[in-house]
């Protein structure tokens, strides 16, 4: 649906300016022959047809910088889809080239138990590797649906957890590589949706941090109806003029020849799409010391604080 929109204003756009240069030529060609009557009698005629012409004129030259606009825009998204191609191929065939590999191996010629084992764990790898690409391509596909489940009491302080949890989980991380710092608070809210805003960031955070990544998530009211999570990582940042595109569809920083983490560019548009459907705000700024970034996010909806605070 989006792809069709975006392709349907270009064309109405051009339609419309080539009524307008059709029009715009007839008036012309009126306003001279009156003109050149040297017997015309009718002033008022002719000051109609030229100021129409000039608002034709106008409406054309104004067509025509919004149509370039979209053309760069146009240019801009087909290069991005054309790295999200390679990327998406990328991730898919290294995975398969390596189980193919490694069951080659097992097949042809024995193996101790060590290497073996060695094997299998480098497979399951790839696996989840494959499944990690999946999930965020369908996640993509599923942000014009509505959710399934109603909105409900979420206990954001659990929620977070749950997230740190799995994201240190699939990537082998030890638990203390995430803390959450977090009040107890609950809002009502569409739990899918907030699951795959904060877990996108957190897996960025991890795979954009520092060596060994530490994060940080941090979460606490915003008067009574709001709550602010903020989610830092100790990276090298991004830069400002890149802010804001970073949330774009299948963005991804510097080329992807030269890319060192997998990806395919989704996360967090994912993110920013989601946030903008349940009335939230996000930003991006530097983390103080000037090591990483931290992403803010308010999550409005109606909230039940706790009277303790805690820290997981």
């Amino acid at each position: 649906m989006s792809f069709r929109r975006s392709i349907r204003l270009p064309i109405i756009l051009g339609i419309f300016m080539l009524i307008l240069l059709v029009a715009l030529t007839i008036g012309w060609v009126l306003l001279g022959v009156y003109g050149l009557l040297e017997d015309d009698k009718r002033p008022a005629l002719y000051i109609t047809l030229l100021s129409l012409g000039t608002t034709f004129l106008v409406l054309v030259s104004v067509g025509t910088v919004m149509y370039l606009a979209l053309s760069v825009k146009a240019i801009n998204l087909n290069r991005r889809q054309s790295n999200f191609i390679d990327s998406v191929t990328h991730e898919l065939k290294s995975p398969i080239a390596s189980l193919k590999l490694y069951l080659q191996t097992l097949r042809r010629r024995p193996v101790d138990d060590s290497q073996r084992e060695d094997f299998y764990r480098f497979m399951l790898d790839d696996v989840e590797r494959l499944d990690l690409l999946i999930t965020e391509l369908l996640d993509a596909a599923s942000l014009d649906k509505e959710p399934d489940q109603q909105e409900q009491s979420i206990q954001l302080h659990e929620l977070l957890q749950d997230c740190a949890d799995s994201v240190c989980h699939r990537y082998r991380l030890p638990s203390e590589t995430i803390t959450v710092d977090a009040d107890r608070c609950a809002v009502q809210r569409h739990r899918v949706h907030l699951d795959l805003v904060f877990r996108n960031l957190m897996e960025n955070a991890v795979k954009y941090g520092g060596d060994p990544p530490e994060v940080l998530v941090q979460a606490s009211p915003s008067g009574t109806d709001s709550v602010v999570v903020k989610i830092q990582d100790n990276g090298d940042g991004i830069p400002r003029h890149q802010r804001k595109t970073v949330f774009g569809r299948f963005v991804r920083l510097g080329s992807e020849l030269e890319r060192t983490r997998p990806g395919t560019g989704l996360g967090l548009y994912i993110v920013k799409t989601l946030v903008r459907s349940f009335g939230g705000r996000i930003r991006v700024y530097d983390a103080s010391p000037p090591s990483g970034t931290v992403f803010e996010i308010t999550v409005p909806g109606r909230l039940a604080p706790s009277a303790e605070p805690t820290s997981v």
